[in-house]
Order: C-alpha cells, then sequence, then structure tokens
C-alpha cells in the first residue's frame, strides 16, 4: 500500500471512531453534567460579601444581634465545604441507581436533583433562611456526585480504545467550562457581585480588590485551554506523563507562590508574579491531574468492577474536596503565606508514587493493563473472567453508537 493511501486510510479510520452519535452523546452529556459541577464550584465565589450579608442581617432579625465573626467564617466554611458532602453522598448513591436504571437513565434523572437544588437557592433570599441555601448546595453536591460518576463510566464504555482518552477528557473541559462560566457572571458588570477562595488568595497577594473578578476570570479561561490542549495531545503523549508532570509542576509553582507571598511587599511587579503562579498552578492541574483520574478509574477496571472503583475513588475525591473546603481558611489563617507548602508536599507525593506505580494504559485493553501492572510490581495478573474479556473488546471495538440502540445498549442494558 502507497504512503498517501495508508494515511487516507488512516485517516478514514480515525474519522469514523470520531462519529457525530459518539461526540453529541458526549457532548451533551457533559453539559448536563460535569459542566454544572464546575459552575458550582466557582459561582459561590463572587457573591461571598453578599451571602455573609444575607446570613448577618438573618441572624441579627433571629437573634437581636449581629453574628459572631468566628461564628459567620464557621457557616460560610460550611456553605462552601457542603457541596463536597453532597457529592460523597451522590458517589454512594451510584451504584445503587445505576444498577436499577444504567448509566444514561442515571445521568438523565440525575438533573432533579440540579432542580430541586437551584429553586431552593433561589427562594433563600426570598424567605429569609440562609439554611434553604446550605440545603440546595448540599443537593447540588449530590448532583455533582452522581455526574462525576456516572459519566466517565458512559463515556469510557461508548469510546473505541483509540480515543478513550481524548473522549473521557470532555468530562474535565466541561468542569473547566462551567468554573469559567461560575466567574463570568460574577463580574461586577453582570451581577454586581476560583474555586472556593480564590478571591481571598488574590486579595491576600495583594490585587487591588476590583481587579480581582477579572483575575479570578482569567483563571477559567486558562484552566480551559489547559483541560483542552490535554484533551488533544493525550492520545500521543499518554496518561503517565501528563499526569506526573501535572503533580510536578504544582509542586514546582507552589512553592514559588509560597517565596511571592512572603516577598510581595519588596515590590510592586511580585503580586502580579503570584498571579502568575497560581495560573501556571491551575494549568497544570488542568493537564493532567484534573482529569486524567477519571480516565484511569475506567480503564484499571472491567466493565462489573467499575461502579464500585468509581464509587470508592469518588468518596475519596469528595472527602478531600470537603477537607479543603472546610480547612483552608483555618490552615491559611494559621500557617500564613506558607499555607501552599502542605499542597506542595501533597504534589510531590503524587508525582512519586505515580512515577514508581502507574503503568501507561494509552490504547490498552483491560486484559493488557493488568499485564503491566503485575510487570511492574513482579506479580501474577489477575484472571480475566472470559464474558467480561469479550464485553470490554465489544466496547472498545464499537465506533459508532447510535443514540437509539448503541448508547441505551451501553448506558442502560449492560449494568451490574
Amino acid at each position: 500500500m502507497k504512503l498517501s493511501e495508508k494515511n487516507s486510510a488512516e485517516t478514514k479510520e480515525s474519522q469514523r471512531k470520531w462519529s457525530f452519535s459518539l461526540v453529541v452523546a458526549a457532548l451533551v452529556g457533559a453539559f448536563g453534567s460535569s459542566f454544572l459541577y464546575g459552575y458550582n464550584l466557582s459561582v459561590v465565589n463572587a457573591p461571598t460579601p453578599y451571602i455573609k450579608a444575607f446570613y448577618n442581617g438573618t441572624w441579627y432579625r433571629r437573634h437581636g444581634q449581629p453574628i459572631d465573626p468566628d461564628t459567620l467564617t464557621l457557616l460560610w466554611s460550611v456553605t462552601v465545604s457542603i457541596f463536597a458532602i453532597g457529592g460523597l453522598v451522590g458517589t454512594l448513591m451510584v451504584k445503587m441507581i445505576g444498577k436499577f436504571l444504567g448509566r444514561k437513565s442515571t445521568l438523565l434523572v440525575n438533573n432533579g436533583f440540579a432542580i430541586s437544588a437551584a429553586l431552593l437557592m433561589a427562594c433563600s433570599l426570598r424567605a429569609g433562611t440562609f439554611e434553604m441555601l446550605i440545603v440546595g448546595r448540599f443537593i447540588m453536591g449530590v448532583d455533582g456526585g452522581i455526574a462525576l460518576s456516572a459519566l466517565p463510566m458512559y463515556l469510557n464504555e461508548i469510546s473505541p480504545k483509540e480515543i478513550r482518552g481524548s473522549l473521557g477528557q470532555v468530562t474535565a473541559i466541561f468542569i473547566c467550562i462551567g468554573v469559567f462560566s461560575g466567574q463570568l457572571l460574577g463580574l461586577p458588570e453582570l451581577l454586581g457581585r476560583i474555586w472556593f477562595y480564590t478571591n481571598s488568595i488574590f486579595g491576600k497577594a495583594g490585587i487591588p480588590q476590583d481587579k480581582i473578578p477579572y483575575i479570578t476570570l482569567s483563571t477559567g479561561g486558562i484552566e480551559t485551554l489547559a483541560a483542552i490542549f490535554s484533551g488533544l495531545v493525550i492520545e500521543r503523549l499518554g496518561r503517565r506523563p501528563l499526569l506526573i508532570g501535572g503533580f510536578g509542576l504544582m509542586a514546582l509553582f507552589f512553592g514559588t507562590l509560597t517565596a511571592t507571598l512572603t516577598l510581595q511587599d519588596q515590590a510592586p511587579w511580585v503580586p502580579y508574579l503570584s498571579i502568575v503562579c497560581i495560573l501556571a498552578i491551575i494549568a497544570s492541574f488542568c493537564s493532567g491531574p484534573g482529569g486524567i483520574p477519571f480516565i484511569l478509574t475506567g480503564e484499571f477496571f472491567q466493565q462489573s468492577e467499575r461502579p464500585a472503583a468509581f464509587m470508592i475513588a469518588g468518596t475519596v475525591n469528595w472527602l478531600s474536596n470537603f477537607a479543603v473546603g472546610l480547612l483552608f481558611p483555618f490552615i491559611q489563617k494559621s500557617l500564613d503565606s506558607y499555607c501552599f507548602l502542605v499542597f506542595a508536599t501533597i504534589c510531590i507525593a503524587g508525582a512519586t508514587y505515580f512515577y514508581f506505580v502507574l503503568p501507561e494504559t494509552k490504547n490498552r485493553t483491560h486484559a493488557e493493563i493488568s499485564q503491566a501492572f503485575a510487570k511492574r510490581n513482579k506479580a501474577q495478573p489477575p484472571e480475566v473472567k472470559a464474558d467480561s474479556a469479550m464485553t470490554e473488546e465489544k466496547a472498545n471495538s464499537q465506533t459508532e453508537p447510535d443514540s437509539s440502540s448503541t448508547l441505551d445498549s451501553y448506558g442502560q442494558n449492560k449494568i451490574v
């Protein structure tokens, strides 16, 4: 076969894998799932002063005196971190719901949680009850927990193995787009009011208050571009380099950020160097650690094991989110500018662990991945059940799911 004919055949094969119905299924699923998760991560950031004023006013009407500052800090921390507790509950619900409904229907039914949460939060101010806002955040977390487990499983099972990584990054890309949208709607020109505590970090870096919303918005743009970049190169570079490199770069920039925050009064340009470090941390995170774990969890386990695997991974993820959301203000208060060294240490530990333990999973079947783990750990590979192997092979060879048959098969009929 001539080289031109070979290239033409490869192009046609690639186009066939990226079928229209496959792309639409991924985009629509991500828009109704991971987009909402990202949006609710960042949307609470900009209106922080107004929410605290609402809490203070409600407390005054109930008790006849202003709220104690420590109590207000605790209430605000709970408001932020309760989202992660809801996510944990949602993660634990996925296996049970998926058993009866399947992947696709689980994603559809999950929208009910999002609608209920939106109504509660929208009506809290008129009702004069801040508990409604907190409960709404909790229910929205349940929506996010279900979405971030069911969506990656669904995408993994409808994707040919050759594009499994790129399609899996749709989850991370739409999280970033959601974060960016939440930041955009928080601009003063739009509503008069980055994740969790970005504004306070920029304030600590010495950035003028009126400039913070625009700098925060830039973080959303950077993470979206980084996630898209990762999706474009993941099938060329592989999962391992992006994940290890992302953790390594995060550790480097966390250390640099600590230095710039410590020396921010030494020169007028130092606070802007802090901004560069924050943007670099976010870009490093979104290019690897932000999205690849969703892909790896689907690749490491057979289809019958995936719900349990995502439940365990999601539990760790949401408990970590809760801990950071609840404890970060107190860690920042105690360690001041050195608080980011805690995260740098965690990143170094993660990069080291993955360097010695994680094999490359790019373009490999479950059996090949199991053999790679066994070889790296000098152990016997686990037995792969015949029916599971056939199911995996069928999922990997399927390239043109259609909305009425194949998607229902992967999303609904193939359940544990």
